[in-house]
This record gives C-alpha cells, structure tokens and sequence, in this order.
C-alpha cells in the first residue's frame, strides 16, 4: 500500500508540473509581442513569417496536448460541432458583434478613446492576409485562452470562477501591447463573453466560428 500510495503521489506531481508547464507555454508564451519583434507589418515577408510563427506555435500546443500530456484534444475542447453547435457559434458571434458595436460606436467615443494606431496599419495589409490573420486569431486564441488555459486552470483549481477570471486577465492584457489601452473595455467584453460561451457549450469549433465572426467584421468588411 505504502508502494502504491508513493507511485500515485509521483503521478500526481508529474501531472501538476505537465499541466503548470503547458499553462505557461499557452499563456506565457502566447503573450509575447512576437509582431512587435518581428515588425511585423514592415513589408508582406514579415507577415507571412509573424503568421508563420503563430500557426507553428498553434501545431506545437496540441502536440503538447496529445504527446507530453498524453490526453485527447477533445481534453481541450476539440469535439464535433454538430449542426447545432455550428447554429450557436454563428448566432453567438453575431450577438457579440452587435454588443461590441454598439460599444465601439457609442461607449467608446463618450468616454474619448480612440482608434490604436495599430488598427489603421492592419486594415493597410493585404486582404488575403487579413483573412488568414483573423482566421489564425479565432483558433489560437481560442485554443491557448479557452480551450486550453480554462480548462486545466479548472482542473487544477476546481473551480470555474478562478479559471474564468484567471483566462480572461491574461487575455485582456495581452491585447494591451497590440491595441492599446483604449480598445481593453472592448477585448474584455469580448474575451467574456467568449469565456462564458465556452463554459456553457465545452466545444472549442462553438467559440471559434463565434470569435471569427466578430474578427471579420471588423478586419475584412
């Protein structure tokens, strides 16, 4: 018995450090100012390389999900969505979208805060690369903030409240270097609102075709 108890403690230590490991490589990671460092928007080679950058960061986390961990991707939320869910993810992202908007029209502009400049230099890019970016944005976003973090976060704490608030902290702030203070009320309402839609639904493709919808129309109208 001393035996077995001694293995399942050493199982459980390797665990806590595998998923405290990945925790840091989905939000540490994610939240360094690869475009910043890379210039990204200095000519088309450093964009296709920044979102180079990002798709192999993206196959490097479920490699770390299925060969470190050992744990299925549907562990992080990677199930069939199914008619129905593909119907919640789009009427979602439209409900989000009209949230926002309202936001950005009418709070944003009462309280002074401007557009980042960050935003213009975006919408100067190629449209086929605006398409990809936002495509990128949705999955790894939703991959490293949702999908991964609340859900070990969750395990670990045995609580959704901390793996909400502890996700939604990281998110917000890390969009801070992109878009600037003035756009944070918008990135957290938004990054709420997904949160709460991924506890409700578990289904990583729910929040993905909800977060592409308010992307696009906002980087590719």
């Amino acid at each position: 018995m001393q035996v077995l108890a001694a293995r399942l403690k050493t199982v459980e230590r390797r665990t806590w450090l595998i998923t405290l490991t990945g925790l840091l490589l989905a939000l540490g990671v994610v939240s360094l100012p690869f475009s910043i460092w890379d210039h990204e928007f200095a000519d088309t080679w450093h964009l296709v390389g920044n979102e180079a950058i990002w798709w192999i960061y993206i196959a490097a986390m479920l490699l770390y999900v299925r060969k470190v961990e050992r744990r299925p991707l549907s562990s992080i939320g990677f199930r069939k969505p199914g008619i129905g869910n593909t119907l919640i993810g789009v009427a979602a992202g439209l409900a989000v979208l009209a949230v926002l908007g309202a936001m950005y029209f009418l709070i944003l502009p009462a309280l002074h805060l401007g557009d980042a400049a960050s935003g213009n230099a975006l919408l100067a890019t190629p449209w086929w690369w605006r398409f990809i970016s936002t495509v990128r944005a949705a999955v790894s976003e939703e991959v490293m903030f949702r999908g991964y973090a609340m859900q070990r976060i969750e395990e670990l704490s045995g609580s959704r409240a901390i793996a909400l608030l502890l996700s939604l902290t990281v998110f917000t702030i890390d969009h801070v270097a992109y878009w600037g203070w003035s756009h944070e009320l918008i990135v957290a309402t938004g990054g709420l609102a997904f949160s709460l839609l991924y506890l409700w639904r578990r289904n990583l493709w729910v929040n993905i075709i909800a977060h592409f919808i308010v992307d696009a129309a906002s980087v590719l109208a």
